[in-house]
């Protein structure tokens, strides 16, 4: 058995705040975007990759985002090691080659690591305050909370860990005591002998405007540690 969250939602989630925050469902653009994902040897990587893409490749095939590097697939975005050193390198060069006369809109950002390190990159370029790219994350992790909080990272999703910890604790014991665990996806997650049957709890988007009720008022983190 398998407990985890949905990590294609994630992905979903995370398109879904770049479309939001840009206006792409009220007409606007185009705006510019350029794209991360993950460690090419994670399995995870592909499933938040997919499911941002597939909430942002309709707006990328009708033009409203362009990605100016013209990377877009899954092979040329992924970040070796799910390392934020090689994530800032990587758009530190896209930004010298391709932004020189235009601004990067957005970023797609898989988690809190990465764009910490991405934002030091266009922080670089001269990139401050609302001129900085609405860009993505996963984790909430408190570094990225308290940036989102000051307004420089955009979102993040939160996968809360408690509710992963009762799910496994329920499935360990229904084992033990031969019962069958409680499961809601038998089809995603194959370990190349058989389909692993799953629990996938909600992943929750998080942005300024919901951090304090979803993240704090929970008893996640406290508000003298975001505020610190």
């Amino acid at each position: 058995y398998y407990a985890t969250f949905d990590n294609t939602r994630v992905g979903v989630l995370q398109g879904t705040y770049l479309v939001n925050a840009l206006g792409l469902k009220s007409g606007g653009g185009p705006f510019t975007i350029e794209l991360f994902a993950g460690a090419a040897d994670d399995n995870n990587s592909k499933l938040f990759f997919d499911g941002a893409m597939s909430v942002l490749q309709p707006y990328l095939t009708d033009g409203r985002l362009v990605v100016r590097s013209g990377q877009t697939s899954f092979e040329e975005v992924t970040t070796r090691r799910w390392s934020a050193a090689v994530a800032k390198t990587r758009l530190t060069r896209l930004l010298d080659e391709h932004y020189a006369s235009a601004r990067l809109n957005a970023i797609l950002s898989p988690n809190d690591d990465l764009t910490r390190g991405l934002l030091e990159a266009v922080q670089a370029a001269g990139y401050r305050g609302s001129t900085l790219p609405k860009v993505t994350g996963q984790d909430a992790e408190l570094a990225s909370v308290r940036l989102i909080a000051s307004g420089e990272q955009g979102s993040t999703v939160f996968k809360d860990t408690r509710e992963l910890a009762k799910v496994a604790a329920q499935m360990a014991h229904a084992v033990l005591t031969d019962q069958k665990p409680e499961v809601n996806d038998t089809a995603q997650y194959h370990n190349g002998v058989k389909v692993v049957p799953t629990y996938l709890l909600q992943p929750v988007a998080v942005d300024k405007s919901n951090l304090q009720q979803v993240l704090v008022e929970s008893g996640y983190y406290s508000a003298e540690q975001v505020a610190s």
